[in-house]
């Protein structure tokens, strides 16, 4: 074993460094985090970024559980990886993860930053070395973007025992703004938090070559136009599969800046395509095609609400919106007047702010074996009081909707206007909110005279 690897797994570490001493089969750098490598080099990038991984625990532990390693050892990591039976292959870097002095977990990684982007021929290649050397998993980093960690951006054949897993660059910043965040998961030791905030200040650097999404591609405005003038759409149009892809990016890129702002992962995507980024690209594509519209949504921990955020491509709009089930315990008039309470609430907190998007704002109210709602503007909600009697409410929902007009065609201004929308709502409707809950079942009035048991039969 000291002089052979047939498997990282298993193996004693020393006998891993051993080996790294007398650089037989393998040769490493060790990730340091004022990496020699040029700034906004990707090795550079590559050592700043495990490095940090090693000397702050909170960090390590949320990238750690993102790409699904073990989470109990040390961690040893590595740049530069040569393994001496693949000349020419050089994985940008290798994390192991020890505990009782062997290898426990292992991972491979490769790092692209700027506009790089990941090449499916190369990632096949490592994935071989994985599979060599019994390492369990692949991670690749890039500015490509995915609605979670277990989908990729490129297609590849993956061996059985291997799992591969995708990291964006905002991602990675975001966790480590997170940690910075004034709450419960923040970083505990003061020195781990002054490394995270140069760490972070190097990722926000411009040379860094980290990027967020803040265009859509070039297909995005071609499909608004031929949605405009009645052409269709083909699921193997370019021109869709661009704006499918941008949307996504999008998504997660919403995802993200809320997670920014609140300090808690807000999470997108859909459940059933976790481990397909093809398969969410499919589904949207139908839905583009035969919707005309592409919607995500955003899970927010503690909101009442998840939020939605839908595309409408012939209306030329944006609509975002939140639903909530009315009080089951209340009449009709109630029932509005609860959802009505809850908007006069938000509108007290920021008058000004509020009242600039009040006519962007309404109402839809969910009816009782009737399939299509009825919308309430603010102003005339209290009139749902009497158009609405003898009729059973099943949902509201509150829509904050924009029209674009040409705006929405324009591929950097959609961007910039679904973002600035989206942390406007949040702010002043969504973080307001409250959902309705069941009362606790109550006992019976223990100030009831007890029945007479002998009078009883």
């Amino acid at each position: 074993m000291g002089n052979s690897i047939s498997g990282l797994i298993g193996m004693p570490i020393t006998a891993f460094m051993d080996l790294v001493k007398e650089e037989k089969q393998v040769t490493v750098r060790r990730a340091r985090l004022i990496p020699i490598h040029k700034a906004g080099d990707e090795q550079a990038l590559t050592s700043l970024f495990l490095a940090a991984m090693r000397l702050v625990k909170e960090f390590r532990n949320e990238i750690l559980s993102a790409v699904g390693m073990s989470r109990s050892g040390k961690i040893h990591v590595f740049t530069e990886v040569n393994f001496k039976d693949f000349k020419g292959e050089q994985p940008d870097g290798l994390i192991l993860v020890v505990s009782g002095g062997k290898i426990k977990d292992a991972a491979l990684l490769e790092m692209k930053n700027k506009k790089s982007t990941l090449s499916e021929d190369q990632i096949s290649r490592y994935l071989d070395v994985a599979k060599q050397y019994n390492i369990p998993k692949m991670i690749t980093v890039s500015n490509q973007f995915v609605s979670i960690p277990t989908q990729s951006p490129i297609s590849v054949k993956v061996p059985k025992n291997i799992s591969l897993y995708h990291l964006s660059w905002s991602y990675i910043l975001t966790i480590a703004n997170i940690l910075l965040f004034d709450n419960k998961n923040n970083i505990a030791d003061t020195d781990q938090m002054e490394i995270m905030k140069e760490v972070v200040a190097y990722l926000e650097h411009d040379i860094s070559g980290v990027l967020g999404f803040t265009e859509m591609k070039s297909g995005w405005k071609e499909v608004v136009n031929k949605i405009n003038m009645g052409s269709a759409l083909t699921k193997m149009d370019p021109d869709v599969l661009d704006t499918v892809s941008s949307w996504i990016q999008e998504e997660r890129d919403m995802a993200l800046i809320l997670s920014k702002e609140l300090g808690i992962l807000v999470r997108s995507g859909m459940p059933k395509f976790k481990k397909s980024q093809l398969g969410r690209i499919n589904y949207e594509v139908k839905n583009l095609i035969d919707k005309k519209a592409l919607v995500s949504t955003l899970q927010i921990s503690g909101a009442a609400s998840s939020l939605s955020v839908i595309a409408h491509f012939e209306r030329r709009n944006i609509e975002m919106n939140v639903s909530l089930i009315p009080p089951q315990d209340k009449t009709l008039r109630g029932q509005i007047g609860w959802i009505r309470r809850q908007l006069e609430i938000c509108a007290r907190k920021n008058v000004a702010d509020f009242t600039s998007i009040s006519s962007e704002l309404g109402v839809d109210i969910g009816i009782k074996y009737q399939q299509m709602p009825i919308r309430y503007s603010l102003e005339k909600l209290d009139d749902a009081i009497e158009e609405l009697k003898g009729r059973e409410i099943k949902w509201f929902e509150i829509s904050l909707i924009r029209d674009l007009g040409r705006k929405f065609e324009s591929r950097r201004g959609i961007v910039q206007n679904i973002e600035s929308m989206l942390v406007d709502f949040y702010r002043l409707v969504v973080q307001h909110l409250k959902k309705w809950e069941k009362p606790a079942p109550k006992m019976p009035d223990s100030d009831k005279e007890p029945k007479d048991l002998d009078s009883i039969g």
